[in-house]
């Protein structure tokens, strides 16, 4: 895995976006990581100093890992960024097959009437 910094990561996944428009998927992860052992977060943590969280990112597309940490203070210029990478590369996804409402509710209506069962007296 390739650790990598916010800007040489960004142009990497813009790359494996490109490269994988037809056949290929990219899969993203984000992981709250304090990027310190366990047991240095406990020594930490009894000492009483604080721990600085990061936020770890990570994408692949099969073949090729790559990866980034985060810090507070630059994650709004990431999660623009990212937002604005994922938006220009989300137009090979396939649109939903919806029903029409109208068709589906009429649909529903014209069933439940001729199944009903004729009142008791």
């Amino acid at each position: 895995m390739v650790v990598l910094q916010v800007d040489p990561f960004l142009t990497e996944l813009t790359t494996m976006f490109e490269q994988s428009t037809e056949k290929h998927s990219v899969w993203v992860t984000l992981k709250r990581s304090s990027l310190k052992s366990k047991v240095q977060r406990n020594k930490m943590a009894t000492k009483g100093e604080p721990i600085e969280y990061r936020c770890l990112i990570r994408a692949t597309d099969g073949r090729k890992t790559i990866s980034t940490s985060v810090g507070a203070k630059d994650h709004q210029r990431f999660q623009a960024s990212y937002a604005t990478i994922l938006k220009a590369h989300m137009t090979s996804l396939k649109k939903r097959e919806r029903k029409d409402k109208k068709k589906a509710a009429a649909g529903v209506k014209t069933d439940t009437s001729s199944n009903k069962k004729p009142k008791r007296v």
